[in-house]
């Protein structure tokens, strides 16, 4: 290994046109942490935000974009015993994915699925991460239960659609085209709904309304939300494309016996992060290995693409996920 590293860095905040190939020192690993080798590398949301100069890193992470990857474990630090160089892994990084050499806690690793590629697998751990811990662990989502998910084609929404089913839910799931709609069928939505020709909150509520909503819209979805859910349902909110600000009663969540609640992945300490590991790697990667759920791929670029991934990540067009091959 070379001492430095290719990677792209956010010049400054703005639009994609911000990213540039750079050279870094590799990073070296530190106590409970490994180095890994990136071969492929995940583009989400988050990445876009901090790229704005929304979202900032938390203390100690690499000021380098990038919250998954996957590939080989390069170099092991002190105290990482249940890895070895060489291993096959995809990870959640609390930043720096965008690079040749990304370090990370060693807990956060999880091997490559079965019969599943680097490409496929750089795309689960953001999105896993994010769809187990608010799903199941704080949605407390269960079998029989009716299920929205806003955005029902973006990776998160693809993900849930997916994991939803094969825990038993009844899932529903909104997109914004009668193609896009196909597709949340196809995944396994009981119903999907056009938001640009349907109301949601009719669709749902018609069918007894849901137990649980994922939404990463905001704005005027929360209170739509709200009448959307069924008595005692429970709404999660993981991002605000449309903003974190509305006017909202909550005498009706009282009456109704409704629960809100949210959360974001990234500042969560790395304990936290490892528990929600060991929660995918005993109820999930099974599903994966057996080929129930899989990721859905929109497109692939060059590392130093980097900003028409971003361009392609913030259209409307995209299904699925977006990654970058490193090498």
């Amino acid at each position: 290994m070379t001492d430095t590293m290719r990677a792209i860095e956010i010049s400054e905040p703005g639009g994609p046109e911000v990213l540039r190939e750079t050279t870094r020192t590799r990073p070296r690993p530190g106590q409970g942490q490994v180095v890994i080798k990136v071969a492929w590398a995940g583009v989400n949301r988050p990445d876009a935000l901090q790229r704005a100069g929304a979202y900032a890193p938390p203390p100690g992470a690499s000021d380098l974009p990038g919250l998954e990857a996957a590939g080989e474990i390069a170099e092991i630090g002190p105290g990482v015993t249940e890895w070895k160089v060489g291993d096959q892994v995809c990870a959640l990084l609390p930043g720096g994915g965008y690079a040749e050499y990304v370090a990370t806690p060693a807990a956060h690793c999880l091997p490559v699925p079965r019969g599943m590629g680097l490409r496929e697998a750089a795309c689960l751990p953001e999105t896993y991460f994010t769809v187990w811990t608010n799903v199941f662990m704080r949605g407390g989502l269960s079998a029989g239960e009716r299920f929205l998910v806003h955005g029902g084609t973006s990776g998160i929404g693809t993900t849930a659609i997916q994991l939803a089913r094969e825990f038993g839910a009844r899932v529903y799931a909104t997109a914004g085209s009668d193609e896009k709609c196909a597709v949340c069928a196809d995944l396994g939505a009981e119903r999907a709904i056009n938001y640009k020709t349907e109301d949601f909150v009719e669709v749902v509520k018609a069918e007894g309304g849901a137990d649980l909503i994922l939404d990463m819209v905001g704005g005027s979805y929360l209170p739509r939300n709200v009448k959307a859910l069924a008595n005692d349902g429970r709404l999660v909110q993981i991002a605000f494309l449309t903003g974190p600000k509305v006017e909202l009663n909550f005498a009706e969540v009282m009456m109704r016996r409704l629960t809100i609640t949210g959360s974001t992945l990234r500042p969560q300490s790395d304990l936290a992060k490892a528990r929600i590991a060991d929660g995918l790697r005993e109820h999930v990667w099974p599903l994966l290995e057996a080929g129930k759920v899989a990721p859905v791929m929109d497109s692939e670029f060059a590392l130093a693409e980097a900003a028409t991934a971003h361009a392609r990540l913030e259209s409307a067009g995209h299904i699925g996920k977006v990654v970058l091959k490193v090498a």
